[in-house]
Formats: structure tokens, sequence, C-alpha cells
């Protein structure tokens, strides 16, 4: 994640740089395929919660299908893939990304564009978050 970010470790860690927050806040368990899907009441009881103490939010990375269905709702696509590919309409608020597992080797071999145009998007939507504005004297 750090990688795709283009941040150092030190940033990345750096709790008044950047925030993580999962949908769920528990381990939901296995299923057949991995993990279960995260717990609904886990999102509902704590992310607006939380997000109402985190004022100076400038980019929230949504990442995979449960973060990108809880957060836009009807204006994400129809999977993972198509809400990805489609990056830059929730710009700047938003950045929809596939979960960096390595069970998920096979998706970024068939879709080398998200290394091509999608990292290098983002990397500069962190930059820009990430670099204070210039005041004006």
């Amino acid at each position: 994640m750090r990688d795709w970010l283009g941040v150092e470790r030190a940033v990345f860690y750096d709790a008044s740089q950047i925030a993580l927050m999962p949908m769920g806040f528990c381990y939901p368990g296995r299923g057949g395929g991995g993990d279960l899907p995260p717990r609904k009441e886990c999102a509902e009881l704590w992310h607006d919660r939380l997000l109402e103490q985190m004022d100076q939010i400038d980019l929230i990375l949504l990442i995979g299908q449960y973060a990108q269905r809880h957060f836009l709702g009807k204006a994400s696509r129809g999977s993972v893939t198509e809400t990805v590919a489609a990056f830059a309409d929730y710009a700047p608020r938003y950045a929809p990304l596939p979960h960096p597992s390595p069970r998920n080797t096979g998706w970024f071999k068939h879709h080398p564009w998200f290394e091509r145009e999608v990292l290098p998007a983002l990397r500069e939507q962190v930059q820009r978050v990430l670099t204070p504005q210039q005041q004006p004297k």
C-alpha cells in the first residue's frame, strides 16, 4: 500500500497524516474462499462517529468492494474492476482501489491499466493532500 501511495514508511504510519479505518472492527471469521465479509453492524455503528472526529480528511481510499459499496452507494459501478476503472469520476474525495492482497495477483496481471493509469493519479492525489497548501501572504 505504501508503494501505491508513493509515501515513506514514516509518513504512512504518522497518524496526523494518514488514518486507517477498516469496514469492520472485528475479524468476521473464515469462509470457503477466504475471510467472511465484514459485519455490517460494525460500519453502521462506528464509521460516522469516527469520521465526525476526523475533520481534516481530504482523500478517502476505498479498498475493495465493501468499502466502495458503503461509501459510494449507487454511484459505485457493477464491480470493483469497473469502479476502479472509473477512478477519476470519484476524485478528489474518493479513490476506489482493489485490495492489495497477494490473493489478487491475477487481477493485477489481467488489468495492467491499474499500474499504468490509476497508480500515478493516486500518487498525485496523495501528494496534493499531504503537501501543505501555500497560504497567501
